[in-house]
Order: C-alpha cells, then sequence, then structure tokens
C-alpha cells in the first residue's frame, strides 16, 4: 500500500534538495502508515523564532540550504507525536533512501535532543551548497 502526498506537503517541499524530494516521495510510495511533510525549507528568522523557544539547539540547521524536511506520521487525519509511529516511519524511509542511495540521517537516532520528525542529507555527502 502506498499513500498520496496532498497538495501541502508537496508545496512545503519546494526548494529542498531534489535528492531528499525523491527520497520523501519514495517514501510515500513504500509507505503503510500516512504522513505529512510539516516543514522544509526554512527562514532565518523562522530558525532563530525556533532557537528562541529552544525548539532547536542550532542556527547552522539543514532546513535553511533546503537539506532538512520534518515529516510526521498522520492517523485519522491527525499529526501524531508517539514514538512508536516514527519508528515505523523511520524504517520506511531509511528504506525508501536506501532504494534512491541517497544517505540519510535521523534525528530519532541522535543520541541528544532525539528530534523524531527531522531527516537530513549528511553534511560530509551534501557540504553546504550541494
Amino acid at each position: 500500500m502506498s499513500i498520496v502526498l496532498g497538495q501541502r506537503s508537496l508545496s512545503r517541499l519546494e526548494g529542498v534538495h531534489p535528492d531528499l524530494v525523491r527520497v520523501v516521495k519514495r517514501a510515500a510510495a513504500m509507505s503503510s502508515l500516512d504522513f505529512t511533510v510539516l516543514e522544509g525549507l526554512r527562514t532565518v528568522a523562522k530558525q532563530k523564532q525556533l532557537y528562541s523557544q529552544g525548539a532547536t539547539k542550532t542556527m547552522n540547521s539543514r532546513h535553511l540550504t533546503g537539506h532538512a524536511v520534518d515529516l510526521a506520521p498522520m492517523v485519522g487525519g491527525t499529526v501524531r507525536w508517539d514514538w512508536p509511529l516514527y519508528h515505523q516511519l523511520a524504517a520506511t524511509v531509511k528504506a525508501a533512501a536506501a532504494a534512491e542511495n541517497v544517505p540519510i540521517q535521523w534525528g530519532g537516532d541522535w543520541r541528544t535532543f532525539k528530534d523524531g520528525p527531522h531527516w537530513e542529507l549528511p553534511w560530509k555527502s551534501y557540504p553546504k551548497g550541494n
């Protein structure tokens, strides 16, 4: 079974690196769990706001260059925040990245400040501007 990304999710992928867009679209095609794109490319102003709120720990976010997206599982049309759903989605996104031959990092795998919705292209493989 696959899901269809809605227009809002597709619009939130504008400005995101094409490799990451491919991974998200492949994940949707492979997924039985509905999900939405919360955010892709982010402005510096929005990053500053999130930083001041403690929602991010950096002003050097991959969102600022289009190298990150935030994805959230949906159940019954509602965004969910329970971790088991993020782990289920993570398995699908990682499989999609492997199928597309795109290296990817999940914020849920970080040792500190775990970020379940966050997916990014690694700095090593995708330096700034690449």
